[in-house]
């Protein structure tokens, strides 16, 4: 099996890299990639307990982009995750979601609903080059007792056009693309069923993009359909992953995202794969 999407405390997932290859292990992945948000800063450790137990590991990351004041967020394969230029891109993008959290956690206390930011955050710098974002202010609503679960903290509060939202700033998808081009990877638009901004996909093909993730968590049967159907049109190659995060104690997940919380069910097919690895080897952009 094959998950090209998972997370890790070095973004917003719940697992330590150890617990998740422990966890992908269990369920049969042979092939996985760590796509933390804007960060690589686990995939060494990743890579360490992969290859312990014979998993291959792909360089990924998820990559958040703006685009007329909305998130879109493209994963990237295959690149190399010391590259110089690389990692000032996401020194630069860290920085957007530290000055973002303090904003949303002064909306939150403006509200009667003080956190302590500054251990969220600091929780974060303690993992070099770790991100930050609302999942981990979610939590600290949980753990404030304002909230039942991290569902009800974005229902209420967080989400888009909630009393705390702070809209992000940030790049553009052409430069994320670019970006990683640079870097040696190529690059997938994320879960396209979930952004809703189908009409970005075909100007983003024409910059470069390499795939679009046509097997996700959230994506219903006709969704891959016709997302693939898309790719073909398009000339684009397809990615797939569960987005895994881990388990929210607090809450049993809504029955429509309860496929992210389980390993193994989506798995991305093993011809799929070996066209984005052939594109990666010669060259992103490149049909």
């Amino acid at each position: 099996m094959i998950d090209l999407h998972l997370h890790t405390t070095a973004s917003d997932g719940r697992l330590s890299p150890a617990q998740l290859v422990a966890r992908v292990s269990a369920a049969g992945i042979t092939t996985m990639s760590v796509t933390d948000h804007d960060t690589v800063a686990g995939l060494a450790e990743v890579g360490a307990e992969a290859s312990a137990r014979g998993i291959r590991l792909v360089p990924g990351i998820e990559l958040t982009s703006i685009a007329d004041g909305r998130d879109v967020h493209l994963l990237g394969y295959f690149f190399d995750p010391g590259s110089a230029p690389l990692l000032m891109f996401l020194e630069g993008q860290r920085a957007l979601r530290v000055s973002r959290t303090r904003e949303i956690g002064a909306r939150l206390a403006a509200l009667g609903m003080p956190v302590d930011v500054e251990s969220v955050l600091a929780a974060a710098a303690a993992r070099p080059g770790a991100s930050v974002g609302r999942p981990q202010l979610a939590r600290a609503l949980v753990g404030a007792g304002y909230v039942s679960s991290m569902q009800e903290a974005f229902d209420k509060w967080l989400a888009t056009g909630q009393p705390a939202y702070v809209p992000r700033t940030g790049p553009s998808p052409t430069a994320v693309i670019d970006v990683i081009h640079a870097a040696g990877g190529i690059v997938s638009f994320a879960h396209p069923a979930v952004t809703k901004r189908d009409e970005l996909i075909r100007p983003l093909a024409d910059h470069g993009l390499d795939a679009i993730e046509v097997f996700h968590s959230d994506h219903l049967p006709e969704h891959e359909v016709d997302y693939q159907g898309l790719a073909i049109r398009l000339g684009l190659l397809i990615s797939g992953g569960s987005d895994f995060h881990g388990e929210d104690p607090s809450s049993p997940p809504a029955p429509s995202r309860a496929r992210r919380n389980a390993l193994g069910v989506v798995s991305l097919p093993p011809a799929a794969f070996a066209a984005l690895e052939e594109r990666a080897t010669r060259g992103p952009g490149r049909a």
